[in-house]
């Protein structure tokens, strides 16, 4: 092989090295970054109701749309499942679960309620295991249950206000989803 061959080789693989590197930490930006949401939203939560976000004050949204009231709560599986609980009131209304750095995995509306109740439970695969374990068969759960597939991330509640008018009940409708941790079945 000649000297410009060995030279087109060796650029050709510098480039492709090179390449590999910038995409591989592109790609892991989410896990190294500090201001994600879901850090965001652990610093400022503490209570066991979703937390209502003003999108224009807290640049929180990038576009927010003055007719949708947002609220959120994160959750860590370390410590129980998450149980959602919400109220169809009338207006549309979404939940949307994330996982850190996997983005959506689930997502529903008002329109899955079950007589105005909307209720889920978020756990890991060995939670799931081990209330099933131990349920009474005679009386199955009502709740809707959803696998996780990481033990940590957030639920983003949505409640559209169509009109002005209807603002302050979609406030109080994103201010009463409850986000509270249900205790484990004893392992016995």
């Amino acid at each position: 092989m000649t000297d410009l061959g060995r030279f087109i080789v060796a650029t050709l693989c510098g480039l492709a090295l090179a390449g590999m590197v910038h995409i591989g930490a592109i790609l892991a930006m989410p896990f190294f970054a500090e201001g994600d949401a879901l850090s965001r939203l652990r610093a400022t939560s503490a209570s066991n109701n979703a937390e209502l976000l003003d999108g224009t004050a807290a640049g929180w949204l990038p576009t927010p749309d003055p007719a949708v009231m947002v609220g959120a709560c994160a959750y860590n599986l370390d410590e129980g499942p998450l149980r959602i609980s919400a109220r169809a009131r009338g207006l549309f209304q979404s939940v949307s679960l994330h996982g850190r750095g996997s983005g959506v995995y689930y997502a529903l509306t008002d329109r899955a309620a079950v007589r105005g109740a909307l209720d889920l439970v978020i756990m890991t695969q060995r939670q799931l295991d081990l209330t099933q374990a131990t349920e009474d068969e005679d009386e199955p759960s009502r709740d809707l249950r959803i696998v996780a597939p990481n033990r940590t991330g957030f639920v983003i509640v949505r409640v559209l206000a169509a009109f002005p008018s209807q603002r302050a009940a979609a406030i109080d409708a994103v201010r009463a989803v409850g986000c509270t941790t249900d205790p484990l079945p004893n392992e016995s």
